[in-house]
Order: structure tokens, then sequence, then C-alpha cells
């Protein structure tokens, strides 16, 4: 199979805007400041804006933010998921932000 025949993988449909303000990027769901990195792997993570403890984030959810050599990917910075080796419970990962997100729904 040549190159030019592979498929590419399309983008989903229904991508939710990620909002800007003043250089932040805010979470569309409930409001909040996020950061949206590329992944060692081609896709996009938005992440909380503070690092925790790992004991207090679930394993699912657990980030690090690394350099890679430049050639290897497009960026300066890329997120990593925390998995193989346990982090130490007070070693700082970044959790995603799905762990924190509260929708703003309103008053009831």
């Amino acid at each position: 199979m040549r190159a030019s025949s592979r498929r590419r993988s399309k983008p989903p449909d229904q991508v939710e805007p990620v909002h800007h303000l003043h250089g932040r990027n805010l979470c569309p769901e409930c409001g909040a400041s996020i950061r949206v990195y590329p992944t060692n792997y081609g896709r996009w993570v938005s992440l909380a804006m503070v690092e925790l403890p790992a004991k207090d984030v679930p394993e699912a959810f657990r980030w690090r933010l690394t350099r890679l050599p430049a050639r290897s990917i497009p960026a300066d910075i890329v997120a990593v998921r925390v998995r193989g080796i346990d982090p130490l419970p007070s070693e700082p990962v970044v959790p995603a932000h799905s762990m924190m997100c509260v929708p703003d729904w309103g008053e009831p």
C-alpha cells in the first residue's frame, strides 16, 4: 500500500469549541480555565491549571507535561499519561480537567 493511499483519521463532527479569553482557554461546560496540550500520541487533552499530589488524582486522570526531542513531535511541550510505574503519593501530577469539571447549570 502506498503512503498516499492510506486513509487519514478524520476529526469528529461534533467538536465542542474551546472558548478563549485573553489567551486562556475556558471549558465550554463549566467555564473554568484549562490548559490544552498535544499528547505524545497525536491527540489533544484538556488539563487542569494546577498540579495535585498523585494520591489525590485517580490513575486514569494523571498526566505530566514534558519536553520531547524536537524531531519526534512538532511541539515544545506534550502531555504524557502517567502509567507503568506509579508515582509516589506526594509526587505532583497534572489532572485531566474532566476529573474536576462541574458543569455550570445555573440555579435550580
